[in-house]
């Protein structure tokens, strides 16, 4: 267990890192509000996370240790979206339609209210 840890931890700061540095760079030369840099980072993450998963499929490219790494870790701290995502593949790929609409809409629209009311709770007194 302490080996995995290890392991996503390692794929984990690498991700975040390179989230960091890519975002930065696309945003500082985006005009305008709409946040690129992370969008890019979330849809590159998302079809990453997509390749990764179907050679994980195949079974002969993937080791347990290595589908942690580059999974859990690196797309996993490269971006949360891509891990979001790549569930809503696996209930759609399962057919499980209803799970999809709910698992989706409650994250987006529950999301968007828990930041809301964080940020509504932090600035009460304002």
């Amino acid at each position: 267990m302490i080996k995995n840890l290890l392991i996503v931890a390692l794929g984990g700061g690498i991700g975040t890192v390179l989230r960091y540095l890519i975002s930065s760079y696309l945003q500082k030369g985006a005009n305008g509000a709409f946040p690129w840099g992370t969008f890019t980072v979330n849809i590159v993450g998302s079809l990453i996370i997509g390749v990764l998963y179907g050679l994980s499929e195949r079974g002969e490219f993937m080791t347990n240790e290595l589908k942690l790494l580059l999974v859990v870790g690196l797309c996993g701290g490269f971006t949360t979206f891509s891990a979001f995502t790549n569930e809503i593949f696996t209930l759609t790929k399962g057919g499980e339609f209803l799970q999809v609409a709910l698992y989706t809409s409650l994250s987006v629209t529950l999301g968007f209210l828990f930041v809301y009311l964080g940020y509504s709770t932090i600035n009460l007194t304002r």
